[in-house]
């Protein structure tokens, strides 16, 4: 253990507890010596100003609080081993989410983090080349996404140019921002059209100009908000009124029996091996092309509609192949 983790772990130990701590314990569990013990103090005291006093009638230390019963914090970034580990890795992460969205804005924070993998030597800087996130068929955000961003957590209406891709048409609305979604590498915007009346759904890279305005943004409940958007299947909004149901091979059940399809999924091994999923839906664009990937390893059972429709796919797939 380093003087960093050392000067974390008694931070911890002394911000935890009500009672003081006897300099034996303390040698005990940060491992070191009893000069150690009183460097770390000195560079607690000095250095970050913290209250430690050393409480003669019980033998030991502890901080001072505060009137309202509260604990001093280390200023600053203070993290052990791990948590810098697991932040190289988030860090990376984001990166890889959106290349660039947030670095200008995060560059102090990065330079703080770099400060600090290099002073514990880690193998922090690794994480690049150590840690891959794998995207497919994402779009880059736009130039938007910071006004879109803003508003949103800021509670403003947003005036937009949209272009639809279904329609192949430019609008133009005022929408009351509600969420941003990343779902399957890709930023979404839940939002209250007010040119629709209506909750809606819009792809951040397909807003072609945002605008913050000065109104509040009328909100809408999360139960609201969950019902529309989160209780029919993938991306399209909308109240789940059709349950399909699905088998799928012996072979290919080992991966599907743990797969999340959908929150409200209900699955079951049947007596020949396959495996039976019931998924509740609205819109089966998205759906169907779930289905096809698995090819010969799914069939759909019902409703009759979306088996049709799945069908009349992998006939007209069978077309660009010839006879």
């Amino acid at each position: 253990m380093d003087k960093f983790d050392r000067i974390y772990q008694f931070h911890s130990i002394l911000r935890d507890r009500r009672t003081p701590i006897a300099r034996a314990e303390l040698m005990r569990r940060l491992e070191c010596s009893e000069p150690t013990v009183f460097r770390l103090i000195r560079i607690l005291r000095d250095f970050l100003g913290a209250p430690i006093e050393f409480r003669e009638d019980m033998g030991g230390y502890c901080y001072q609080r505060d009137a309202e019963g509260g604990t001093y914090e280390l200023p600053g970034l203070w993290f052990n081993a791990k948590e810098l580990q697991a932040l190289a890795v988030f860090d990376r992460l984001l990166e890889s989410l959106e290349p660039g969205l947030l670095g200008e804005h995060l560059a102090p924070l990065s330079r703080r983090i770099t400060e600090l993998m290099q002073h514990k030597r880690l193998g922090l800087t690794e994480a690049a080349r150590r840690i891959r996130v794998l995207g497919m068929a994402a779009r880059p955000a736009g130039e938007w996404f910071h006004v879109l961003a803003s508003a949103t957590l800021q509670r403003r209406r947003l005036a937009l140019v949209y272009h639809g891709r279904s329609r192949n048409e430019m609008t133009q609305r005022t929408v009351s921002p509600q969420r941003l979604v990343h779902y399957r590498d890709n930023w979404y915007l839940d939002a209250w059209c007010h040119l629709r009346n209506g909750l809606r759904n819009f792809a951040v890279d397909r807003v072609k100009q945002a605008r913050e305005l000065d109104e509040a943004a009328e909100t809408i409940a999360d139960d609201k908000l969950d019902d529309h958007f989160a209780s029919a299947y993938g991306i399209f909004a909308g109240k789940a009124n059709k349950t399909a149901v699905l088998c799928f091979t012996p072979e290919r059940s080992r991966w599907i029996a743990d797969e999340r399809w959908h929150p409200q999924q209900v699955g079951q091994f049947l007596t020949d091996g396959r495996y039976e999923l019931r998924i509740p839906y609205r819109d089966s664009r998205e759906f169907v092309l779930d289905i096809l990937k698995y090819g010969p390893d799914v069939e759909v059972i019902s409703p009759d509609s979306l088996r049709e429709e799945v069908a009349a796919r992998l006939r007209r797939a069978l077309v660009q192949y010839g006879p």
